[in-house]
């Protein structure tokens, strides 16, 4: 493979009914074999999957970066969470239990955690092989089955992860892929053999993707859009803050849900805050993702590219400056000159009745907003549609945790952001979904309880 932006890498036909019906079938099978092993079965084959990617980490992160655009160097981070993902949910299959409980006169219940069935995973471009793993570890371990459809923009590194759990051994077609878009989409939700969905990406697919469920009775994970705060106050370490606000703008292009694109900074240092933050802002090296000094690669592609540009030219219309950056990038590499590339941008002079301030942008794109104090800017900062993320910088360690206490939303960050340890549920508030990845809070979503009552004298009837 070569980095070439703009041109075809592979074609493959999107999977129809019969498609869906096969791979939902064929999972169904496996799962009852998967489902009658032992936790530490299911654990031992876990553990062999996450053991093959941790060997083949280079090669897979290089197929990433073909397949997303996104620098080697964060692909590699990507895949690494991807193993740990599995190792960490094989470490707990083999302890999920039930509970014991004593009942009168020596009867008793207990609770058994079953697993659901064929699971249904949908995932988003941005992190197509980690979102997988996030989806598929805990359902596995679970004893469930899953088909999972990518993104039609990035198919091409969950197949490789399908060939990984068949080589660690999993039952034939345990972990199904099918490809294509919203129709395939909606043949997989509406199947009668699936027993749940999980789905990340936009807040309207997010909701037909619910609507959908709803008719089968069938339970979803949601993890949606956002448009989180990043609370910058006047007492914080200056250059972690700034390193933060990098963090939490500019990973992945800026193609990432919990981005802290709201940066709200104490009024009395936003000039000092603002120069450094656009100095470090244009220095991050663009080009090439396969070069290992690259920070920043392509856009996913032209729509998307425009749809970015778009906000920052109403940006503009709308009295925000243009601080840094936002125009297109035409690298000096000649084979790269038809690639999704922009400048990182930072914005100024915004407001919160902004469009670029109130609707998720989903590219390299800052917003920095003023405050004066910690009532004001909490207010400011819940006041959207979204609850995903939210982050403050401070030195004063009972301020933290009052403000992240009062922010509504799921994963919150203290002197750090875009950190996301597998051990963590990740997961929003609001419009931006429910349901938690990640983390003993996973396990909730991929096993249903059976309660079983036991009598151990003679049942009194009232009859």
């Amino acid at each position: 493979f070569k980095m070439c932006p703009g041109r075809v890498i592979c074609k493959l036909l999107s999977s129809g009914e019969k498609e869906v019906d096969l791979a939902v079938q064929s999972a169904k099978a496996a799962f009852k074999i998967w489902s009658q092993m032992s936790g530490m079965e299911r654990s031992r084959v876990l553990l062999e999957a996450a053991r093959i990617i941790r060997e083949q980490r280079d090669e897979i992160a290089t197929l990433e970066t073909i397949n997303n655009g996104k620098s080697i160097f964060e692909a590699r981070v990507d895949i690494d969470i991807s193993w740990q993902c599995l190792e960490y949910y094989a470490g707990l299959a083999g302890s999920l239990a039930g509970e014991h409980i004593q009942l009168t006169g020596g009867s008793f219940g207990y609770t058994r955690r079953e697993p659901l069935g064929v699971c249904a995973g949908i995932g988003a471009w941005n992190y197509p092989f980690q979102t997988a793993c996030w989806k598929c570890a805990p359902a596995l371990a679970c004893g469930n089955a899953m088909v999972f459809k990518p993104s039609p923009f990035t198919p091409i590194t969950v197949v490789r992860l399908a060939e990984i759990f068949t080589e660690a051994g999993v039952p034939k077609g345990l972990f199904n892929v099918v490809q294509g878009g919203a129709a395939t989409g909606q043949l997989l939700c509406h199947h009668p053999d699936v027993a749940k969905i999980s789905f990340t990406g936009s807040v309207p697919t997010g909701s037909k993707i619910m609507e959908m469920a709803a008719k089968g009775i069938k339970p979803v994970t949601l993890e949606l859009g956002g448009k989180s705060p990043l609370i910058i106050f006047s007492d914080c370490d200056m250059e972690n803050a700034i390193n933060g606000a990098l963090m939490a703008n500019f990973l992945t292009q800026g193609e990432v849900c919990c981005n802290g694109t709201r940066v709200f900074v104490e009024r009395k240092i936003l000039d000092v805050f603002t120069k450094e933050v656009v100095k470090r802002t244009q220095k991050i090296k663009i080009g090439d993702p396969l070069l290992e000094d690259t920070r920043m690669g392509a856009l996913i592609n032209q729509p998307h590219l425009d749809r970015v540009q778009g906000f920052i030219k109403q940006a503009k219309e709308q009295g925000a400056e243009v601080l840094c950056g936002g125009d297109l990038y035409v690298p000096d590499d000649p084979k790269l000159k038809n690639g999704y590339y922009m400048r990182p941008c930072v914005l100024g002079k915004c407001k919160d009745d902004m469009t670029c301030v109130k609707e998720e942008i989903f590219g390299p794109v800052m917003s920095i907003l003023p405050f004066d104090t910690e009532e004001e800017v909490l207010e400011r900062a819940n006041n959207t549609k979204f609850g995903l993320a939210g982050g403050v910088f401070t030195r004063d360690i009972q301020k933290a945790h009052r403000v992240v206490a009062a922010l509504k939303a799921g994963m919150c960050f203290i002197n750090n952001y875009n950190v996301s340890p597998v051990e963590l549920p990740f997961g929003g508030y609001k419009a931006s979904g429910f349901g938690r990845e990640n983390g003993r809070a996973a396990i909730e979503h991929y096993t249903q309880l059976k309660t079983v009552c036991v009598e151990m004298g003679n049942v009194e009837s009232v009859f």
